[in-house]
């Protein structure tokens, strides 16, 4: 009798295994619905929309692209977790993702355990930037200044639990200054004002902000990421002047949880072939961007530690979404 039940659980394993492999072969043959948390226009909608040419192009199929952008992604990721674990949906996730899980505890999702990371697809950092007619010229200086001035210190960013407003939160916690966050609705607002000189300085996203430093509108001080980025070599790291501090912004792409692992296997390879090609390597460093293209394991493993940093920064330093 036990004998007869292990066969039958085994012969229905395999019998699962064996649709699992079927319909990764036959996979896909309806369109791929791609949902990102923003709204039409920027970098996330830019890289899905990537994507969905990419994904028409290998299997002969459309890439929907969904735009949900409200609610810092919250309600773009709660779709994505209730939907069907068919490789139909998709997410084009970033870092707001994880910082969500930093800044909301009740969130109606885990970021990471409720999908399936499928890859990495690009890392930047910011860029610190200040208004032309700020007197720091160089990093050594705006870190003097921030010790010396009498003035109020003001920094803006796109939103309360941007990656911009927690990576002010840093500098505060490295460097013990004290400076007011003035949040914003969205990052191109927030750039306009320190143009107009509102405020003083600002951690902003690299294709924006690069766009306005090569316009002469603003002054780049330092990028985010550990080390200097090919896309601009004269503009110094953080991390040069404060070793440890790093903020790093990231795109990558989820399913909702328990995808097979065929149709996982399938998708990944897809995207991690994409992401190395020299054409999307070449479109990722003019903004500043380097490509990854990593397996699903490390690109989970990366979710979990960005949120770990993420929650601890916001812990210590009070930072609150209201």
């Amino acid at each position: 009798m036990f004998g007869a039940r292990v066969r039958l659980v085994l012969g229905a394993a395999a019998l699962v295994a064996a649709n699992f492999a079927w319909a990764a072969q036959s996979y896909p043959n309806r369109p791929i619905r791609i949902i990102v948390p923003a709204q039409p226009g920027g970098t996330t909608d830019y890289l899905a929309r990537l994507l969905a040419t990419r994904f028409a192009e290998a299997w002969k199929q459309q890439g929907i692209v969904d735009n949900r952008g409200s609610a810092s992604g919250v309600n773009a990721a709660e779709i994505t977790k209730n939907a069907a674990a068919d490789g139909y949906t998709l997410y084009l996730v970033y870092h707001q993702h994880t910082i969500n899980g930093a800044l909301l505890p009740k969130l109606p999702y885990h970021p990471v355990n409720d999908f399936t990371p499928i890859s990495q697809m690009t890392q930047a950092g910011t860029i610190l930037v200040v208004n032309p007619s700020h007197a720091a010229k160089s990093l050594k200086d705006f870190l003097d200044w921030t010790k010396s001035t009498k003035e109020s210190i003001n920094f803006g960013s796109a939103g309360i639990g941007s990656g911009g407003h927690l990576a002010g939160e840093l500098l505060k916690l490295m460097t013990g200054i004290k400076a007011q966050h003035i949040p914003y609705k969205g990052t191109g607002p927030a750039l306009l004002d320190l143009i107009a000189g509102q405020y003083h300085f600002n951690f902003t996203g690299m294709a924006p902000g690069l766009a306005q430093v090569r316009g002469g509108k603003l002054r780049g001080i330092a990028v985010t990421t550990s080390k200097r980025l090919q896309a601009v070599p004269d503009i110094p790291a953080m991390a040069e002047a404060l070793p440890g501090f790093e903020v790093v912004g990231w795109y990558g792409l989820a399913a909702p949880a328990n995808l097979p692992k065929p149709l996982l296997d399938k998708v990944h390879a897809e995207v991690a072939a994409f992401v190395k090609t020299p054409d999307f390597v070449k479109r990722a460093q003019a903004d500043g961007a380097e490509a990854v293209g990593s397996d699903p394991e490390s690109f989970r493993q990366f979710m979990l530690a960005d949120m770990k940093k993420w929650a601890d920064v916001v812990k210590r330093s009070g930072a609150t979404f209201n």
